[in-house]
């Protein structure tokens, strides 16, 4: 149980009145705003996914090319992350991701006209990677650190083509460059046409001597393969700039392949990097440091006056019955409940009502005289602790307790009225001392102080 400023001020006020007592002490306010704080570094603190959104650009790596060839000049393209560390160490991440984006090419040839050839294809995925940050190698107080990555995706892609005119033209290329509406070396009526780049002819249902590889699936998987290095912001903002290269497990995302057409492409499957700026946002993560408010910069006192071992919320300076039972009912000085003034606390109870003054054994339930002097009549021993609690009955039957009963002057600090002057009724009583909210003095506080501890 954490305890708060307020809380110290009031213990170390106790011991200044229990030391001091035949000093007059000048009553003086504090001010809370000139208290001081410390930064605690948190030793295990609980990270939380963290999630991220990355904007780029894709250039497609297969066979029909784009004449640019630039990784940061592509098609845009986002994808949005949350990650989470998987090993204990904090070195290696996990992340799962979803990408959204545009592939295309456009490739002219005046030597070989079959090679005049353009798509362009929406593609989803999504996946998983495992990140890696050299934390092995690179010190944690670094703020700018290289990562690789590597991972599996499910792809999927819609490729189309950019074949016919607004006036739904096809386009023929001629060996001097221009689009025209009939074949290379048809003069009659050959219109000049230029391309509009809307790509409205699903390339898979286009027939075509150029185009033959049927309905193919448009479903995949990929591999990305990641490098980059990232830069924290603060504790809880980091930016990366990276590269991946998503090598795919078809060769159809350009409709064209090394088998099954004509226009004959280059062997192995298609590819596309992706090139990204990244902001990290870790919202949920325990902060790295906790800043505690203080009263007292250098004051040296007993730590073990302010614990709380058994956990009742009773300091062990006044629990009367230390090692309680967490989750136990308690009084005010921290003892089980004891409904019906057996000995035996309520929740070991098992007759809680017991009528006052009866016999009892170790669960609480009552026993006449007779079943209880016929324990003390077996032919074995008597055990020691037997004894010690029969002789304990007869002490609490025909022996009177002392009560120290409370001045009638501080009667009103017994709000509970239990005859007792609690820890938590004095503190009370001191608060309300400074807060001018009692009509007591310096000194009868003092003697207030000296009654709690005579109890």
């Amino acid at each position: 149980m954490s305890v708060g400023p307020k809380l110290h001020y009031k213990v170390i006020l106790v011991i200044l009145l229990s030391g001091f007592a035949s000093r007059a002490i000048a009553q003086e306010v504090i001010d809370y705003d000139d208290l001081l704080q410390r930064v605690d570094t948190i030793e295990n603190p609980v990270y939380k996914p963290v999630l991220s959104v990355s904007y780029g650009a894709l250039n497609f790596m297969g066979d029909v090319r784009n004449s640019s060839r630039l990784p940061v000049v592509g098609n845009p393209a986002f994808r949005v992350n949350v990650s989470t560390f998987i090993d204990n160490q904090h070195h290696i991440t996990a992340n799962f991701f979803f990408m959204a984006g545009t592939l295309t090419g456009n490739q002219r040839s005046v030597t070989d006209l079959s090679q005049n050839l353009n798509f362009s294809s929406e593609i989803y995925g999504i996946g998983a990677t495992a990140r890696y940050e050299f934390g092995h190698l690179i010190s944690k107080e670094m703020k700018i650190r290289p990562y690789v990555a590597l991972g599996i995706e499910q792809l999927i892609f819609n490729s189309k083509g950019d074949l016919f005119d607004a006036q739904n033209r096809f386009y023929h290329y001629w060996p001097d460059g221009t689009i025209r509406s009939l074949p290379a070396g048809e003069t009659g009526s050959a219109l000049p046409l230029d391309r509009d780049y809307v790509f409205e002819t699903d390339l898979r249902s286009f027939e075509s001597e150029s185009y033959g590889l049927g309905a193919y699936n448009q479903r995949s998987f990929g591999i990305p393969l990641a490098l980059g290095f990232s830069l924290g912001l603060s504790e809880r903002i980091a930016v990366s700039l990276g590269t991946e290269y998503h090598y795919t497990f078809t060769d159809f995302i350009d409709n064209v392949a090394a088998e099954g057409t004509h226009i004959v492409g280059k062997k192995g499957n298609d590819g596309f990097l992706f090139t990204h700026f990244t902001l990290h946002f870790d919202m949920f993560s325990d902060p790295a440091t906790r800043t505690v408010d203080l009263l007292f910069a250098d004051l040296e006192t007993d730590p073990v006056f302010f614990d709380d071992e058994d956990g009742d919320f009773v300091l062990d300076v006044a629990d009367h019955c230390p090692g309680t039972p967490y989750g136990v009912l308690v009084d005010t000085l921290g003892c089980p409940l004891d409904r019906d003034g057996d000995g035996v606390p309520d929740y070991l109870d098992k007759e809680p009502d017991s009528e006052v003054g009866v016999w009892v054994d170790d669960n609480g339930v009552a026993l006449d005289e007779e079943e209880f002097l016929g324990q003390l009549q077996r032919d074995k021993a008597l055990k020691r602790e037997d004894l010690e609690a029969y002789m304990e009955l007869i002490r609490d039957r025909f022996v009177e307790r002392r009560v120290v009963d409370v001045p009638e002057k501080f009667e009103e600090l017994d709000t509970d009225e239990d005859g007792y002057i609690s820890f938590d009724e004095l503190l009370k009583a001191i608060d309300e001392y400074f807060d001018f909210e009692v009509d007591l003095s310096l000194e009868e506080l003092r003697q207030v102080n000296e009654f709690f501890f005579s109890q």
